[in-house]
Order: C-alpha cells, then structure tokens, then sequence
C-alpha cells in the first residue's frame, strides 16, 4: 500500500536521521574532548603537583565517608585514605547506623576518644549519636549516628566538617595518592569553579595492594571489560568535552570535589532522589545562575579512582536502571530551565542534549529493534537501509570508542602492556553485540520504574577488593 509505505520510510529516515545526530553529538564531544586533553597537557606540563605538600595556603579538603556495615573493610578504607598525599587533609568517617561491628573496629584499629559533639547543625540529619577523633590521627574524625541513608550520611558529614572543599567518596573507591593534588588545582587557579570531578576506572582485573591500584590492568571478563570501555568513553570525551561545550551535569559520587559553602548554600544532598550525585550538581549550577553568580563544574582527567565494578547482570542491571531514574529526576526536577536562556548553556545546550540524547536514546534503539526485525523477515524494509542503519549505530560508535582508546593511550597511559591494550581494543568491538542491547532493556526498566515512582536502589552486592599477592 503507498500510504503505508510512505509511512515506513519516514519512519526509516527519523531513525537513521537520529542515530546520526546521536553520534555527530559524540563526535563534537570528541573534538571538544581532544582540545581539553591538549589544553590541560600544557597546562600541567612541568608541573610539580607535590609542591603542594610543603605548601602552608592548600586549602583544607574534608572527605565525606559514609560507612554502614562495612566492618570487613573500615580499617582498610581509612588507611588508605590517611595516606593520601595532601597537606592539610581532614577525614570524616560516617558511622550510619551500622549493625555489625563497623564502629568498634575503627575504634580499636584509630584510638578514637569522645569529643563534645560541639558544631553548626546547618543541614537537619538523622540524630547524631557520638562524635569522636582518633588518637593516631588527630584530622580523622568519625560520627556515629541514626541510619538515614547515604545522602543523609553525607549531610550529617558536611555539618562536621571543617574544611573549605569537601570530597565526597564511595565505600568502594580506591583513590590514586596524588590525586587530590591534582584535582585541587583548578580550585586554586580559578575561584569561578565550583566543582571537580576526576576519572572513575574499572579496578577490576588490577593488582592491588594495601587499598591502592599498584599495577593497572585491562579486566578480563566480558562485563568488566566493557564496562572499562564504558568508563573511559563516558569520561575522557563525555565530560571532558562538556568543559568546552556548557559545563559538566555530574560530578561522580565516588568522586568529586566541591567548594563547601556552595554544597551547604543549597542544602546539602537530597534524600528523594536516586540519583543524588547529578541532583546536587544540577541544584548548585541553577543556585548559582539565579544569583547571577559563576556555576563551572569542570572536569580533571588526570584525578584517577578506581572502582570495583559489577561482574553480574541482575546487579549491573539494578545499577543502570537506578542510574537512569536519576537522570529522569533529575531532568523533570530541573525542566523549567530546559531552552531557558536565563540559565545560558545550562538551559540551551547541555539540558536538551541529555533530555534528547542520554534519556530518549533507549527508546529510540529499543524501537528501531523491534520494528527493524519483523520489517526485515517480511521485506517490509529495504536491506539497503538495515545495513546502513547498522554502521550508522555500531560502525561509528566503534569508531568513536577507538578514538577515545587512542586519547587514552596517548595522553594518559594507564596501561603499559600490550596485552592490555589489545584487551580494551577487543572489548570496544564486542560491546555493542548484545550488551549494547541489554543496557537499553535496562534502562528503559528505569523509564518504567521512574514513572511508576520507584524510588528503591536494589540489593548491589560486589565481591569487594581482595589484596593481590
């Protein structure tokens, strides 16, 4: 029937037309992406970032760690973090309510007294049952409280705190010894920024000893693997590239570092929300644009943690399905700034790019899929446009990752064997066979949930860090 099959072939050129947007959105961030790697490569060239450790003017960074039933690995977690390298650092270790034995161990392992929980409660909390400072280590401070979550934990964190910048972390992050050197350094060149977030790699596959990555390696099974080519792509050209294109949305909640007044301005972290990470972002960048005040949220490639990453479908699922009802929050949260100049980039270029592209991209693959197949079986569609609807979606983001793998290698340089490069160069071609398709099953579970007002983070267990040998 003609009018049926004027119909399809609009329908074909809306899908062909928006994965070509799609990817030449990608590609923009990776141009952007390279002139921040060749722009930050001279800035930090000769640059003794250790200079900073005989420095009296560091700013003091307090890190934010909640802990709940973590007894297995407190100790571990807090020695590592005791021995980064930075002059004037602060611990806060949050005790959220624990059930097990987390409070005492750290108790034993640090010496912890009693102090008079004495401090400016600017963000209401769970009640605080005790606060306390080790013996060993004066600048580690621990609070016990009620359980209230994790954005409650950091809260109640933030109101002890002491330092000007506050580095929120994971229970599960393993921080590079010098990174919060580097992640410091905008900070002090440029009092506009507001915040800074560091690359988050994959640990898994890696050596390591004492909480620390002592010897980078490409994962080896297929879900870690390419979830490392995830990982790099999403950083090293997604957010390096919205330096130059509007400013950074997310900062990750594993890590990143923001000037403290500005958390507290806005009221610390939300609670309603899944995904409290690029909430507190977005609710800082629309504060400050209100107030007509600077909002730069940029992003360090430098700055490494690593992170141990799920190895099972059910957890990796329950993770990207709650990783995509937080973008949904917070995209309708913040949807009057959407095409309003008022929030200049914010509202005309990076809003609409993650509403058009992040969040609607798995509805769109999900229904070039479904009608793509039976049109094919019944020859309702030309095998010509199957084909290039193909390399349009797999060849070019093939591309696009390969290219984000060479930045890697030729600027960073994380892995040194070959092996390992080969490693990440097979994971990029397999990716998208079949777990490109599983994220999109996933993330459109997280549509349906967010519309049904699911609001739970599911069960996500990980096998945890085990000291290479």
């Amino acid at each position: 029937m003609p009018g049926a099959e004027a119909v399809l072939g609009a329908a074909q050129a809306v899908v062909l037309v928006y994965f070509l947007v799609l990817n030449s959105c990608y590609a923009v961030q990776l141009v952007a992406a390279t002139l921040e790697t060749l722009q930050h490569t001279r800035t930090v060239r000769g640059a003794d970032h250790r200079r900073l450790l005989g420095s009296g003017v560091a700013p003091r960074i307090s890190i934010l760690a909640p802990a709940h039933n973590e007894e297995a690995t407190v100790s571990e977690s807090v020695t590592s973090l005791l021995t980064l390298q930075y002059p004037n650092l602060e611990i806060v270790l949050v005790n959220d309510g624990s059930a097990d034995g987390t409070l005492d161990v750290v108790t034993r392992a640090f010496g912890l007294t009693s102090i008079h929980p004495v401090y400016w409660r600017r963000i209401a909390t769970k009640p605080v049952r005790g606060l306390y400072r080790s013996s060993t280590h004066p600048d580690l401070i621990v609070v016990d409280k009620e359980n209230g979550g994790k954005a409650d934990a950091l809260n109640a964190a933030l109101n002890v705190a002491t330092g000007d910048l506050v580095c929120a972390i994971d229970a599960d992050t393993l921080i590079e010894s010098d990174a919060l050197l580097r992640m410091v350094r905008p900070m002090l060149t440029d009092d506009t920024v507001l915040a800074a977030g560091g690359t988050i790699r994959v640990a898994n596959g890696s050596l390591i000893r004492g909480g620390r990555v002592v010897t980078a390696r490409a994962p080896r099974t297929f879900l870690a693997g390419v979830q490392a080519v995830e990982y790099l792509r999403a950083f090293l050209f997604g957010r390096l590239g919205w330096n130059r294109l509007g400013g950074n949305l997310i900062i990750s909640g594993a890590f990143g570092l923001f000037r403290r007044d500005a958390v507290i301005a806005v009221g610390g972290y939300l609670h309603a929300t899944v995904g409290e990470d690029m909430e507190l972002v977005a609710r800082i960048r629309r504060n400050a644009r209100e107030q007509r005040l600077p909002d730069r949220v940029v992003f360090i490639p430098d700055p490494v943690a690593w992170t141990e990453v799920p190895e099972s479908l059910a957890v990796l699922g329950r993770q990207r399905d709650r990783w995509h009802r937080g973008l949904a929050d917070v995209l309708w949260r913040y949807r009057r700034q959407l095409l309003n100049p008022r929030y200049g980039a914010l509202g005309m270029v990076v809003l609409p790019y993650f509403l058009l592209i992040e969040l609607l991209a798995p509805v769109v693959e999900f229904l070039a899929i479904i009608g793509l197949v039976p049109a094919l079986l019944f020859g309702a569609v030309d095998v010509r446009f199957a084909v290039l609807l193909f390399l349009v979606a797999y060849g070019y983001g093939l591309l696009l990752t390969v290219c984000t793998l060479l930045l890697d290698e030729v600027a960073y340089r994380r892995y040194h064997g070959l092996a390992d490069r080969a490693v990440m160069v097979l994971w990029a071609v397999v990716e998208s066979l079949g777990y490109r398709q599983l994220t999109v099953v996933w993330r459109l579970r997280g549509l349906w949930k967010y519309l049904r007002k699911r609001t739970d983070w599911g069960t996500m267990t990980r096998r945890g860090f085990a000291p290479s040998p």
